[in-house]
Order: C-alpha cells, then sequence, then structure tokens
C-alpha cells in the first residue's frame, strides 16, 4: 500500500494535532466585535487630527445636505440645489480620511512634521471649498465658474486658491508617504504610489475645467470656465452626479482618476487580507499593478472622449474600438497574471504562526 504522508506542525501558542494524511489544528479563540472596534479605534487615533475632523464635519453637513435636498425644491442648472454641497461632503470626506491614512503610514519624525502641516493645509483648504459653496446655495446661485458679482468672483476666487493649496498638500503627502517611506508590503507600496500619481492626475484634469471657452471670451460675460466641452452645462445630466449626457462633460475623468488614491490601496489591502497567504505577495504586486494600469487607461480613455466633445453615455464606434483593444490588452495581461499565479501557489497555509517542521513519510505495511 502506498505510504501517506504525516504533517507536524508546531506553533508558539498551540501545538499540532498528528493525524495520517491530513493535518487538524486546534480552535482559536476569536475576537470580539468589541475588541476589534477598540483596536480599529486605537488605530484611528494614530491618523491624522485636523482631517479626521473635517471628514466627521463634512460627513454631519452631508446630512444637513439630505434634509435640504427633501425640504428645498430649487433648481440650480436643471439639477437640486442642494446636490453639489452634498457630493462634495462626501468626496472630500472621503478624501480627507484617505489621506489621513497615509500619514499614519509615515514614521520619520521630520517627515511627520512637514505631513501634518501638509495635511492641515489641505483639510483647511477644503473646508474653505465647501463654505464657499454652501454660501453659494444659501445665496440660490451658482459657485462654479460665476464672477458676475464681485462677491461670487471673490468666493470663486476662493474656491480656485482652495483647490491649489488641496493640490500641493496632496502632492507633499505624496512625496512623504510614497518616495521618501519604506513599506514592507511591496503591493501595498505600489498601490499607494501609483494611486496617488492617477489621483494627482485626475485632479488635474480640474484645471482643464477653469479655462473660459471662446465663447465666453468673446461675449465677456459673467461665467469663466466649464464642466462641458463642445455645449454648456445646461444640457441634460445624469442623475445626482450631474455628468452631461449631451456634450462631453471633464467631470468623469475627474472623478475616475482621483478616485484611485482610495480604490487601488483599497485593492491592495483586500487582497492581503482576503487570501491570506494563499496567493504569492508577487502576484497581489502583479494583480496591483494591472488593476493600476487599467485604472489609468479608463482615466485617459474617459479625458480623451471628453475632450472630443462626446458624452459618457454616447460613445461613438472609435470610442467602442478604443474600450475592445484595452478590455483585449487587459485579458491578456490577466491571462499572465494567472499562469504566474501557478507557478508560484504558496504552500498550504496551515494558520497564522504555524511552521512546517517536516513532513515525514509514513509507512503502512500489508500483504
Amino acid at each position: 500500500m502506498s505510504a501517506a504522508p504525516t504533517v507536524i506542525v508546531t506553533d508558539q501558542a498551540d501545538r499540532g494535532v498528528e493525524h495520517a494524511g491530513h493535518l487538524q489544528l486546534p480552535d482559536r479563540p476569536r475576537r470580539s466585535a468589541s475588541a476589534m472596534l477598540q483596536a480599529w479605534l486605537q488605530q484611528v487615533r494614530a491618523w491624522h487630527g485636523p482631517l479626521v475632523w473635517f471628514a466627521l464635519l463634512t460627513g454631519v453637513w452631508a446630512l444637513v445636505c439630505v434634509v435640504g435636498l427633501v425640504a428645498d425644491p430649487r433648481l440650480l442648472a436643471g439639477a437640486p440645489i442642494w446636490a453639489k454641497p452634498l457630493k462634495f461632503s462626501v468626496s472630500l470626506g472621503v478624501y480627507a480620511l484617505t489621506l489621513a491614512w497615509m500619514l499614519s503610514l509615515v514614521h520619520r519624525p521630520r517627515l511627520r512634521r512637514v505631513g501634518w502641516w501638509a495635511g492641515t493645509i489641505g483639510a483647511a483648504a477644503s473646508l474653505l471649498e465647501i463654505v464657499a459653496i454652501s454660501v453659494q446655495v444659501v445665496r440660490g446661485t451658482a459657485s462654479h465658474f460665476n464672477v458676475s458679482t464681485p462677491v461670487d468672483a471673490a468666493l470663486y476666487g476662493l474656491m480656485g486658491g482652495a483647490v491649489v493649496f488641496m493640490y500641493c498638500a496632496t502632492l507633499v503627502i505624496g512625496v512623504a508617504l510614497v518616495v521618501l517611506t519604506r513599506l514592507e508590503d511591496r503591493s501595498l507600496a505600489w498601490a499607494l504610489r501609483l494611486g496617488l500619481l492617477i489621483g494627482l492626475a485626475g485632479l488635474s484634469v480640474g484645471f482643464l475645467m477653469v479655462i473660459p471657452t471662446a465663447q465666453q471670451l468673446a461675449a465677456g460675460g459673467t461665467t469663466i470656465g466649464s464642466h462641458s466641452v463642445g455645449g454648456d452645462d445646461a444640457g441634460g445630466g445624469l442623475f445626482f452626479l450631474g455628468w452631461n449626457t449631451v456634450h462631453g462633460d471633464l467631470r468623469v475623468a475627474h472623478f475616475v482618476g482621483m478616485h484611485a488614491l482610495q480604490g487601488l490601496p483599497l485593492l491592495a489591502l483586500g487582497l492581503a487580507t482576503l487570501t491570506r497567504g494563499r496567493v504569492a505577495a508577487s502576484t497581489r504586486l502583479r494583480l496591483v499593478l494591472l488593476a493600476s494600469a487599467a485604472w489609468a487607461a479608463l482615466t485617459a480613455l474617459l479625458l480623451w472622449q471628453a475632450l472630443r466633445g462626446q458624452s459618457v453615455v454616447h460613445p461613438d464606434g472609435l470610442t467602442w474600438t478604443a474600450v475592445g483593444a484595452l478590455l483585449l490588452a487587459g485579458a491578456a495581461a490577466g491571462a499572465g497574471v494567472l499562469h504566474h499565479h501557478r507557478l508560484h501557489r504558496p504552500e498550504r497555509s496551515t494558520g497564522p504562526g504555524a511552521t512546517v517542521i517536516a513532513h515525514v513519510p509514513v509507512g503502512v505495511s500489508g500483504r
């Protein structure tokens, strides 16, 4: 008869139970929900304080905006007037929490001081932008591109300056974290690097919006800049998001690119948590690189589509061709990652802290 292997496993806290042909580990006590919550809150306390407080403030203000959506029937450019501060509150709140967490990964004292000031400036700039948008909502007028009165022009200039400070703060935090800080997990390190790079590219799309159109320059009107390309912002918009369904809209690429800052690090953390050693570190890195390339390609595609004056919901044949080419390239790259995973599949995990001492063949004689 064939021999069945016996696996002997030792652990610093537990001892493995020897069985012919299989392995049985003693049950480990699971942490209670309250203990996990306390551990998580302990970690959050190490995050950047001003950014966390700003995120909490935007959460409260988002609830106020929801009440405004229900109670205030006013429309602005065909959309509920409270939709814009709600969207900005949620987006900037998530953005602030992301930067606050990233700063907790910086350990060198001098870099932490620089990062603290960068994060504080970013939080203050974001607060100024939310305040300016909300003031204009109360006044019943547009916040972006509106220079019709001295007050409107001043608030719009305040928002523009705040965006520049936010951009610079993100750049400083990115340099402190991804260039000057070494992270042990390579997949997370590259997710942060590429997420920040794509995020900054997405933020940069906003600078294209403030360029006045030829019609605006010729008319010398009260509006400077536009979200839309090939038309004005008064066209039909997607529900809640407001993206133009008639012309190109730069906000689509702006939104998708900017939130790579959250999506890619979450992917890296999710892979590390969910696979639990079943996927090699090199495979996780390849998955992060593939997702980053796909995210960057999608952002570029959406920007290219908008600059051609084409709505995101009405792609033409050229756009569909580009989408097909990207999908084929992604499928080929995905097949390569799968092949790498099969070649570098790690040994079966025997539990946290377990160490395989030996694989002893046990002979069972029989005649």
